[in-house]
């Protein structure tokens, strides 16, 4: 018995059994009809499936592609709003965050749409050797130049606050492209900040070997400006940052692009243990210091943990005036 012979006489069956079909109807439109080969198919892949329908015969003939497992086409379904939007990428999920711009703007913060604002300048400047470096204009080019930590003697000397804003100001070069790290796991700033989730991210790379580097990533309304996130705390974090894990990690990140900088938002280096690990796989670090607010004594022991790295930048933090030598902003902003 051909297809069609099997189709017309599963009709006829529901028919006689009494069952309303949509091209039966007074007023119902044949070409909305399911074809008798649809019918068919849908019944039998039900059977082969070993699966009895819960479906009455009528809506079964009237919806064969969702007993296929399709999705009904009545219309595009929209996710309810919200800040962190999942992309599909291939097989993988990418999140994506909306960062709200003109809050950062008048919080003192460099954003893409003030080019030329005082912070924007200051920042054009303090970039510049950082991207020479990390691609070996320089001269010899700096094993791991490509990853940058941003760190502070002691917590409130404005690391965030910098870190985030030359993250900004390289996001805006023509040739290269930026991924901030959320490194302070213990205590992490950014999700407040930019309003990025706080997991999955470093620590549940880390952690979990089956979730994939995109999975962690987020992307930005800034087009060039990705963020990996802390993720979820870990007793262990300190031994998790030393792991051959994370270098095998950093090697990763740093490789996978060539023209990528990662900047390292870190904790402070003396009231924790977790930012003088991460100094031993960066090729470059910033210290932020507070003007007039951190000692000299203080300085030199925050130095003294991280004689691993041989590229220290010095950057003079909420100073009331540009001095010689010293790049020098105030914000009021709590970020540490």
């Amino acid at each position: 018995m051909s297809l069609i012979e099997k189709a017309a006489k599963r009709l006829e069956e529901l028919r006689r059994s009494g069952a309303q079909l949509p091209h039966d109807a007074p007023h119902g439109n044949p070409t909305a009809a399911p074809t008798p080969e649809a019918v068919v198919r849908a019944l039998e892949s039900r059977r082969e499936a070993g699966v009895e329908s819960a479906v009455p015969p009528a809506a079964a003939a009237a919806a064969p592609a969702v007993l296929r497992g399709m999705p009904a086409m009545t219309g595009e379904m929209q996710s309810p709003p919200d800040t962190v939007r999942p992309t599909r990428t291939g097989t993988t999920t990418a999140r994506a965050v909306a960062i709200d711009l003109e809050s950062l703007k008048a919080r003192g913060y460099v954003t893409p749409d003030a080019p030329t604002s005082r912070i924007a300048d200051e920042f054009r400047v303090i970039k510049r050797p950082i991207i020479r470096n990390a691609q070996g204009r320089a001269g010899a080019r700096i094993r791991n130049g490509n990853l940058v930590m941003v760190t502070s003697a002691v917590p409130g000397e404005g690391k965030t606050f910098t870190a985030l804003n030359l993250a900004m100001s390289v996001a805006m070069e023509f040739d290269n492209t930026v991924l901030l790290v959320d490194g302070d796991v213990a205590n992490p700033a950014l999700p407040r900040l930019i309003g990025v989730p706080e997991a999955p991210g470093l620590l549940d790379l880390l952690t979990n070997e089956k979730l994939d580097v995109s999975e962690a990533l987020v992307k930005t309304n800034v087009e060039k400006l990705t963020v990996l996130p802390a993720g979820r705390q870990h007793r262990r974090a300190t031994e998790l940052l030393a792991s051959e894990q994370m270098a095998a990690l950093l090697r990763d990140l740093a490789s996978r692009y060539q023209d990528r900088i990662i900047i390292f938002d870190s904790p402070p280096l003396l009231p924790t243990t977790e930012a003088r690990v991460l100094a031993t796989h960066m090729g470059q670090i910033v210290m932020v210091v507070a003007a007039e607010s951190t000692s000299q004594n203080t300085l030199n022991q925050a130095m003294a943990t991280i004689e691993s790295c041989e590229h220290v930048m010095m950057l003079l933090n909420k100073a009331s005036r540009t001095e010689t030598g010293a790049y020098g902003y105030y914000t009021g902003d709590s970020a540490r």
